[in-house]
């Protein structure tokens, strides 16, 4: 992958080609922030940089042995690391490498739920399991292929079984001669400390709009339209802004939950809201949290509607004709706490809880917030 494929992140870029042109890029590099923002891609980026024979100034060529390799993730001296599922003896990465060849190939924006899809284990948390820094020792103990430096990828540290990390830790503290880690993590506080302190973190800001909206429209085909509205709601992600055109054939569907929970919960309907639960449990997990990231949108809307400033409210014709009667339920003292348990729900449909028990008690909380 080159610099110019990665979405925004200009000042990014321009410091890691500082650094790679003055010759002090750092052994650990930590790359923080929110899913969406580039991590992934701009490690890719880094890594094809570092190891181009015939870079430019601001780019890798793409045309050298070392990029066409690196651009299809099957330089030998690229190495990954990822949570995987431990199931039928397969427990670490390389077990795995064609699904994330392909799943990264497709686009390197995409998250651990999509990833977990990928190889068979939705209901999987993803771990880095123990053994796997076995392997991280292997292979950073041999002598480069072909590249000058050997680049060590890892998704996700903070998924790393304790005992990896500390092993990880050692090869960070000493690491091989001419040897790159580049650590791509969501949550580092979740990351070793020690691992932390030994590692130059790089944070990732939100993307801008503008740079969201260039991407979808001049990359991915979308409509200046559809991608205006589409970052505008995506709050500088990426992932989020791919999910919301995604979500835009599940739309009616969505609005329709959001309606008739918002109405029997207000209503105190027990019997038609646990027919509601049935329905939204049945679902896939994307398709549950999809929901849920689009009702505390629906909340956030007209919560700001109280304020009359239409000029920042989004809403499509039928939602905005709800939410012209809606709106006055969303106050301040519902608006935050009604947001806030919907946001609990997506963390634990996210470390796999029971969809039936996350959805009942998210509806009765409902009941409570909406009477108060």
């Amino acid at each position: 992958m080159q610099f110019k494929q990665v979405i925004g992140q200009q000042p990014i870029k321009q410091q890691l080609i500082r650094m790679v042109h003055e010759n002090r890029v750092s052994h650990a590099l930590l790359f923080a922030g929110n899913p969406g923002t580039g991590k992934l891609a701009m490690a890719l980026a880094l890594a094809q940089y570092l190891n181009c024979t015939n870079k430019n100034d601001d780019d890798a060529c793409g045309q050298c042995p070392s990029c066409r390799k690196m651009a299809k993730l099957i330089h030998p001296d690229l190495h990954f690391v990822f949570p995987v599922h431990k199931a039928d003896n397969r427990e670490l990465s390389d077990n795995f490498l064609p699904e994330w060849r392909k799943r990264v190939l497709q686009s390197p924006y995409f998250d651990l739920t999509q990833w977990m899809t990928d190889i068979g284990s939705e209901k999987a948390p993803g771990t880095i399991y123990t053994k796997e820094s076995g392997e991280i020792v292997r292979k950073l103990s041999m002598k480069s292929y072909e590249a000058e430096y050997k680049t060590m990828i890892i998704w996700l540290p903070e998924k790393m079984r304790v005992e990896a990390a500390n092993k990880l830790l050692k090869l960070i503290e000493e690491p091989p001669a001419k040897t790159i880690f580049l650590l791509v993590s969501n949550q580092p506080a979740e990351v070793l400390g020690t691992i932390l302190s030994r590692s130059q973190q790089i944070r990732f800001p939100r993307l801008a709009d503008k740079d969201l909206v260039q991407h979808l429209t001049s990359v991915d085909g979308i409509s200046a339209e559809q991608a205006s509205f589409a970052a505008r709601l995506a709050n500088g992600s990426y992932l989020a802004a791919r999910e919301v055109i995604a979500q835009s054939d599940d739309q009616a569907y969505f609005f329709d939950r959001f309606i008739w929970m918002m109405r029997w919960a207000y209503q105190r309907k027990i019997f038609e809201l646990l027919q509601w639960v049935d329905d939204l449990a049945s679902q896939n997990k994307v398709k549950q949290k999809n929901f849920l990231d689009y009702a505390i949108r629906m909340i956030r809307e007209n919560y700001v509607m109280n304020f009359g400033q239409a000029d920042i409210v989004y809403l499509n014709s039928e939602e905005n004709e709800f939410s012209q009667k809606f709106a006055r339920f969303i106050n301040d003292r519902t608006a935050l706490p009604i947001m806030e348990e919907m946001s609990l729900a997506i963390a634990h449909l996210e470390q796999n809880g029971n969809a039936k028990i996350i959805f009942t008690d998210l509806v009765l909380k409902m009941i409570i917030l909406l009477k108060e």
